[in-house]
């Protein structure tokens, strides 16, 4: 059991309202389970996009406008978003802590490498606030869905409130950083696989060998050949956010001395995927009827070969 100093205990003890950045996908199913809670859940909608404004909407989010007031609302704050945008907005919800003077509770929910976690925490608690660490394991939580939110530093068991049968709470230990290097490792056994898989794939079609390919998937083959089918339809949507975590990932694994090249060319690959067609989608209006075979094909075509990506770097501008 940690140890929580009674103070933090008497100011945090009871949540009562959860703020969320941003009520993507994740995000909104986060909301409908704190809200079956009882817990309110607000976002500051101030300069979003529409379809973040719909989803929130359809969540039943309330929407408060400014991240001021979003700090003067909240009793927790969750950032789930882009993990390319969680630094700049810990940076900018410092501004509006130091603004209102708000010792409210913030937890970076994002992908990020945990050198980047331990900048945020001290932007955080340099305005006044406090910081907790979360890594979130598996889908968003519904009905018939479960998912894990893994959490760590000083005030971890404090977001132990926020539990549900459908989102379970996990407290690691007190050290800021182990949350997010958690969450890292895991991520890298789909966003790693998920682009090597991918290349095998393209690589097959562009032979002719895709049939033969499958037809000798044995054992262990066949388990990591058909799961990659199985959730290619739902990763082109997210391909272009996938590039700022496997950039985290590249990161985390040079801060230990381990080489982050083979994470870099994952990035490329992502960075390719985002520039189709599917890949300008959002999971919202995906075609669902594709198959894994179908992404791979419709992939397959978009995607430049090597030296055409070498020609057109080196034609004149």
């Amino acid at each position: 059991m940690l140890h929580i100093p009674p103070f933090v205990l008497e100011i945090f003890l009871n949540i009562n309202t959860v703020g969320i950045m941003s009520p993507g996908s994740m995000g909104q199913a986060f909301a409908k389970q704190f809200q079956s809670k009882g817990f309110h859940v607000v976002t500051a909608l101030e300069n979003r996009s529409q379809r973040t404004r719909a989803l929130a909407a359809a969540a039943g989010i309330s929407d408060v406008g400014s991240l001021t007031r979003l700090a003067e609302s909240s009793d927790v704050i969750l950032s789930i978003m882009n993990p390319g945008s969680a630094l700049a907005f810990a940076d900018a919800l410092a501004h509006a802590l130091s603004a209102t003077k708000r010792t409210l509770l913030f937890v970076d929910c994002n992908a990020i490498a945990p050198d980047t976690m331990h900048a945020i925490h001290e932007k955080i608690v340099s305005a006044g606030g406090r910081c907790a660490d979360a890594g979130i394991m598996g889908p968003p939580p519904t009905a018939s869905i479960k998912s894990r939110l893994f959490v760590s530093g000083p005030q971890a068991q404090v977001l132990e409130q926020l539990a549900t049968p459908q989102l379970s709470v996990h407290v690691m230990s007190e050290r800021i950083g182990d949350a997010s290097a958690l969450k890292i490792c895991d991520a890298v056994m789909a966003k790693g696989v998920t682009a090597m898989m991918l290349q095998m794939l393209i690589v097959a079609r562009r032979f002719g060998i895709e049939d033969a390919l499958d037809a000798q998937c044995e054992g262990p083959r066949r388990y990591f050949h058909d799961w990659i089918v199985r959730t290619l339809p739902v990763m082109p949507a997210k391909a272009y956010r996938w590039v700022p975590e496997v950039e985290q990932i590249a990161q985390t694994f040079e801060s230990v001395g381990v080489s982050g090249e083979m994470m870099r060319a994952a990035i490329e690959v992502y960075q390719q995927v985002a520039q189709t067609a599917l890949g300008k989608q959002t999971p919202e209006n995906r075609d669902p009827s594709h198959s894994g075979e179908d992404v791979v094909r419709l992939l397959e075509q978009e995607i430049p070969r090597q030296s055409e990506r070498i020609a057109a770097s080196l034609s004149p501008r």
